[in-house]
């Protein structure tokens, strides 16, 4: 099956669906359709979900089936969340020692301590 555009391939502007049509008979309906949100994800993302999915959510597992880190997992996860419109950022870490004690760690990425200590 083909994966419908979602951008245009020349200036990279959301696509709009504005025709539905029946293979069989032939009918159309036409407006102005939304994407769904699984629609929008990239291949990447909907590989990891679907892989987390498999493992029903054993992060341990989705580890051992795509060949990486904890860190790398959760990294995943919440990137696919964000993207999803689910994700919850945790409270803002207001003490600069305890970013870098979660970064020396292991339980953040040198990415996301950037950026939590610029949100301070």
């Amino acid at each position: 099956m083909k994966k419908i555009v979602t951008k245009c391939p020349v200036c990279e502007a959301p696509m709009e669906i504005l025709e539905l049509k029946c293979s069989s008979c032939g009918t159309k309906i036409q407006g102005n359709f939304q994407f769904d949100k699984l629609m929008l994800l990239e291949d990447e993302d909907m590989g990891f979900l679907m892989e987390f999915l498999r493992s029903r959510g054993n992060i341990k597992e989705v580890q051992s089936r795509l060949s990486i880190s904890y860190p790398t997992v959760k990294a995943k996860l919440d990137k696919l969340l964000e993207n999803l419109g689910l994700y919850e950022e945790e409270k803002v870490i207001i003490n600069k020692e305890e970013i870098l004690e979660k970064l020396e760690r292991g339980e953040i990425k040198a990415e996301e301590a950037v950026k939590l200590l610029k949100r301070r």
